[in-house]
């Protein structure tokens, strides 16, 4: 199938997006954009798999439209479904992405995600941070909770009583020595630190993060989560890889009774 070109779709052949986000009825198509990996699977109203979760590689060099295509012929064969959450490593405002370090930065700035694969799949779509998605999937819904993705890159998501605060780029502040946060604690750093070193990285890094933020819980999670080999305090969990899927059923959802929506695509 022809990848369409997202900026001459008109916003008028979007589908109707006027699905109930409370539809428990809904499946919803989540796809986890990685620097590494594209993963997708096909989630029922209750966020479990229906079938298997499906992943190939990233495409190198990573420009939207071929990771568009690589994401069309990864969801091909899955069971149908009524809606699409994406998680993207980056930030993402309103579908349109605004970073993305891991991928390839000029050619993604700017780039409408969220009506080229709309165009593309033919179902609504909703766009969100990766890290994001992964915390919604994590969250409890009470106190500060902070989530933090350990993959290529270093992700990064903050909520208060389970709405999310504006997305911050954690993973590109300065950390120490003179590195940021990413550039300490990413996959490029764990090879070649070691993870004996890597991990004495995160613990300082979970006691800087306390200092910031005062959580009440912090999550890590990620492909590189499992990693982690130092004692944990009660306050601080390590969560599966796969929530960077099932969180995408709650991007349409409310998270907490009397919410408003953490994103709203079709209100552009």
């Amino acid at each position: 199938m022809k990848t369409p070109d997202p900026q001459r779709t008109a916003k008028a052949d979007r589908p109707a997006n006027a699905l109930d986000p409370a539809d428990v009825n809904a499946k919803t198509l989540a796809i986890d954009i990685g620097g590494t990996g594209l993963k997708a699977a096909v989630l029922d109203g209750d966020g479990e798999m229906i079938g298997e979760r499906v992943r190939i590689p990233t495409p190198s060099p990573s420009p939207p439209l071929a990771v568009i295509q690589a994401l069309a012929g990864l969801v091909a064969g899955l069971p149908q479904y009524d809606r699409v959450s994406v998680g993207f490593p980056g930030v993402v405002r309103r579908g349109k992405i605004v970073t993305a370090h891991n991928l390839g930065q000029e050619e993604w700035k700017g780039f409408d995600l969220d009506l080229a694969l709309t165009a593309q799949l033919g179902k609504p779509v909703r766009v969100l941070n990766d890290a994001d998605i992964q915390g919604l999937g994590a969250i409890s819904g009470q106190g500060v909770e902070m989530v933090i993705t350990l993959g290529t890159g270093v992700g990064s998501s903050l909520f208060e009583e389970g709405r999310s605060f504006a997305h911050l780029e954690l993973a590109h502040h300065p950390f120490r020595k003179g590195d940021t946060y990413e550039e300490q604690l990413g996959n490029a750093a764990l090879e070649k630190a070691g993870r004996k070193k890597w991990n004495r990285r995160v613990g300082i890094a979970m006691e800087t993060l306390r200092t910031l933020t005062n959580f009440d819980h912090l999550y890590f999670g990620g492909g590189n989560a499992a990693k982690i080999d130092i004692e944990l305090p009660a306050d601080v969990t390590v969560v599966s890889n796969d929530l960077g899927l099932r969180g995408g059923l709650w991007l349409w959802r409310d998270r907490t009774p009397g919410s408003t929506e953490i994103y709203r695509a079709g209100d552009r």
